[in-house]
Order: C-alpha cells, then structure tokens, then sequence
C-alpha cells in the first residue's frame, strides 16, 4: 500500500464532499440563518454525530483496524473476516439498545446537552424532536465505520471514502425537495440526516459484499477477541476524539451565549473543516493500517519513515491553510453564507471565530497523524490520559474566556487545548522510540513556515487593493476571493519549492512507492 496514493484517494473523494458539504451549508444558512431556529437543528445534528466520531470513527476504528489489519497480516483474510462478522453483530446489538434508551431518555439528555435551551420550552421541545428524529444515524453510520474499517485495511479505500457524499446529497435534497412540505426547514434537514445513514449503509454493505466480506447480523458472541475490541473501545473514544469532546464543550457552553453562538461556532468550523476533513481524514484512515502491518511485521525504519512522511505532508498543506484562513476569514465566510437570512453581522461574529479555529488547524491535523503511533501498537491507556488533562484544560479555559470573549474565547480554548495536545502525544512517542523525527523533516519545517509567512504576507497586502471588489456584488466577492486563493497558492508554491520546503520530485516518488532520502 503507498501512503501518498492511499491519502490522495481519501483525500480527493473527501474533497468532493467537503464542496457538497458548503453547498447544503450555503443553503442551511439561507433558509435557517444564525437564529435560534439553527441552533437547534445544530444540536439536532451534533448529537449522533458526536457518538459517530468518538465511538465509530474514533474508538472503535482506531480499535477494530489493528485489530483486523493484523489478523489479515498473521492469520489470513479468513480468520479477518470471521473476526469482523462477530464484531458487526456486537456492534449492532449494543447500539440498537443504546439508540432506544437514548431516544426515550432525550429530554433528559437534551438538559445536559443544551442547558441554555432550558428556559425557552418552545426551543426546548423542537430540539428534543428533532433529535430523536436525527439520532437512529447513529446505528447505521457506526456500521458504515466497521464496513469502512475493512475495506480500508484491505487497502479498499475509494468506497468507503465517498459515503460523506451521500449524506451530503441527502441533506440537500432535503433541503430542496421536502422544505416546502415538512413543519419547519429544521424537520426537513432532520430527516434528511436519519435518510442518510440509511443509503450510507447499503451502499458500504454492497461493497464489502463485493470484496466477498459479507457481513450479517446475528445473535452476538462475546469471543476473546471482540471481548478485547470492546475493552479497547472505552480509552480509545478519548483518546482519539479529543477534538470533538472540545467541540461538545463549546456547544454546551455556547447554549449558555446569546442566540446565535452555536450557529458561529458551527459555521466557522464547517469552514475549518475543508483543510481539516480532506486531509486530516485522509492522513489518519491511510496511516494506521498501514502502520499497524509495519508494527505487526518488526519493520520500525519503515514505520518511523510512514510517521515522518504523514507529518511531512499535514504540515506542508495545513500551515499555509491555517494563516490563509486568519487573514481572509471575513471574505471566506462572507463568499459562502452572507445571503437569505445571514447578514453582516453574522458575517463579522463567524469570521472571528474562524480565524481563531484557524490557528489550531495544523494541531487538528497532527493528532491524526500522531494518534496512529499508538493505536498501531495497540497502546489505548496512554492516550486517554493525555485527552482527559487536555479536556479539563479546555473546559477551565472556556468558562474564563466565555465573559469576555463570547464565542470567540470558546474556539480560542479550543486552539490551546489542541495545541497542548499535539506537543504532549508528540512528547511521548519520542520518549519511547516511536517518534523520530528525521534529517529531511526537520530541515524542511523552518522552510514551509518561510513559505507560509511569505504567502501570508502577500494576502494581507492583497486586501486593500482587493477591498472594493471583496465588499460588492456576489460575483464580484466569489472573483476576488478566487484571485485570493488562486494567487495565495501560487505565492506559496513559489516559495516552497525555491526554499526547498517541498519538490516535486519527492511527490512523484512517494506516490509511485519510492523512498527518498
């Protein structure tokens, strides 16, 4: 398996869904704005997607694929497969029960959820209903990160990679097609969501049936090795979801904020999320099956050298997208939303906490290339500590910033607790052997941060010349914030490759499988 062609696979098909992605939110922000009628869609939707990340594609992927991805290695694809049908059916089994108690439990759920809600019943209730709408997503798209989980340690990675589209499409044909017929736009988008992880399911389960793993649902068996994948699962959902579990803490704390908090914060991170999903996805779903065969097989030059290249490339594309992003943040989000219901004034508070969400970009990215070096070992206890003191900073540094800072302070304690992260994991896996970062590394770093401090430069001084067209008609804004972009790249190409931060050469012989030196 190459890395790079296996990141570029996720990548580009997680690329496609992230433009999806800005077109159902250019159209959520149209019809619902940033009023409280978003708010609660958002918790709607923020729910099962917060069990989706940590437990599915957190805790459980980062526990199943070494898991799976070494029995293909050691026992053959017989024994895999046997291990992932009796793995489906536990999965099942436990989330069938945990939906149902949730659903019946919502209103409970909801005052620990959103306690800001509380005291207005009207937006209380529609967030209660319109999550038990949203939530049985989570059955099915856990079952989609298993069936994803084998394809990808199969080195199948196209499939499993384009099911974010699907949602994405469901979710603006809902928008399209049943806005005008439901109660609300909100009960619309809801059941869009739970429509979702249907076609996501079927379209994952056909392909897992194509690779001949036919994955079926039975009573569950507690085998020594699902036994050892459950008790894996608990450290690792925090662990790997250090990012969401923040994330889950500025909405609660942001229900607390005027109206509108929650919606700044969702916009300004959907944004966030383009650089973060195409290549932070795409980094960690590549790297630790990968990894997890290096480890199994006793080739520690070769892992060290899989680590060293994955950071390599995180940082070669998310420090220029992180300062492109702080210094354009106000046309980026006035380019995608300020139309319908969103106007300058939600403009001005999304792009604020855009640019401070920008800051922790690369940190975002980096967890997902760190986190790998221990889930490959199989190593669940470590990272949960780490993750539960970045936690707790977090939090303190929420309810000192939310005073003064409003939402902005929410994402600013984000950035620091995902940065502190980063440096903690980095820390330890050098400590023990497994991180080591090598000659072309650490002399190419100072280099992409020239090329970054270049580019961002040169955006700055663009905006003055660019501030009428930036501040006009709709086609003006889309042009001039093309020519940002277009040329913001460009000027960081330049730089980058007559620095010496990145060559071309070196690219070409990753993807094909070569080693450089």
């Amino acid at each position: 398996m190459v890395l790079l062609r296996s990141i570029a696979t996720v990548g580009g098909f997680t690329l496609i869904s992230r433009v999806l992605g800005f077109v159902r939110d250019i159209l959520i922000a149209f019809v619902l704005g940033a009023a409280a009628g978003a708010d609660v869609f958002f918790i709607a939707f923020k729910l099962p997607n917060l069990f989706r990340r940590l437990f599915a594609e957190g805790a459980f992927s980062m526990a199943f694929v070494p898991m799976f991805a070494g029995r293909v290695e050691a026992e053959g694809i017989q024994a895999a497969k046997a291990f992932a049908v009796a793995a489906f059916s536990v999965l099942f089994w436990i989330l069938l029960i945990f939906v149902v108690v949730i659903e019946v439990a919502m209103p409970v759920v909801m005052l620990g959820f959103a306690p800001g809600f509380i005291g207005e019943a009207a937006k209380f209730n529609l967030a209660v209903e319109l999550t038990r709408i949203t939530f049985p997503y989570l059955l099915f798209i856990s079952l989609v990160s298993l069936m994803a989980g084998v394809l990808n340690s199969l080195g199948r990675f196209a499939a499993a990679a384009a099911t974010p589209i699907l949602l994405n499409l469901c979710l603006i044909g809902a928008i399209m097609g049943l806005a005008n017929v439901t109660e609300t736009s909100g009960h619309a988008l809801a059941w869009g969501v739970a429509a979702a992880g249907v076609v996501q399911f079927i379209w994952l389960f056909a392909a897992c049936g194509r690779e001949g793993v036919w994955l079926r649902i039975s009573l569950p068996k507690l085998t020594d090795d699902v036994k050892v994948l459950l008790k894996r699962m608990a450290p690792v959902a925090i662990g790997a979801g250090i990012y969401q579990i923040n994330l889950v803490i500025d909405t609660v704390i942001a229900s607390l904020l005027p109206a509108g908090s929650i919606s700044y914060l969702f916009y300004a991170d959907r944004v966030n999320q383009l650089p973060l999903g195409v290549l932070g996805v795409a980094v960690g779903t590549a790297l630790l099956p990968l990894l997890s065969r290096q480890v199994r097989a006793g080739e520690t030059e070769a892992a060290h050298h899989s680590q060293n290249r994955a950071m390599e490339l995180s940082l070669l594309l998310t420090l220029p997208a992180a300062t492109a992003l702080m210094v354009i943040a106000t046309p980026v989000v006035r380019v995608l939303f300020e139309r319908g219901q969103f106007g300058p004034m939600e403009t001005a508070a999304t792009a604020a906490a855009l640019a401070v969400y920008a800051v922790g970009l690369p940190a975002y990215v980096m967890v997902k290339a760190l986190a790998p070096g221990f889930f490959a070992r199989e190593d669940t206890a470590t990272p949960v500590k780490i993750s539960v003191f970045c936690l707790f900073v977090n939090l303190g540094l929420n309810l000192l910033l939310m005073g003064p800072f409003q939402h902005v302070g929410i994402a600013a304690a984000t950035v620091v607790s995902s940065w502190l992260n980063v440096a903690i994991m980095a820390y330890v896996l050098h400590r023990r052997g497994h991180l080591v970062l090598d000659r072309r590394l650490r002399e190419r770093l100072w280099r992409m941060a020239l090329a970054t401090a270049g580019m961002g430069v040169a955006l700055f001084g663009a905006l003055g010349p660019l501030a009428d067209v930036l501040a006009g008609t709709t086609s003006e804004r889309v042009l001039g914030l093309a020519v940002m972009v277009i040329g913001g790249m460009a000027v960081f190409g330049v730089l980058a490759l007559a620095l010496g931060a990145a060559r071309i050469g070196d690219l070409k012989s990753l993807y094909r499988g070569g080693a450089t030196p």
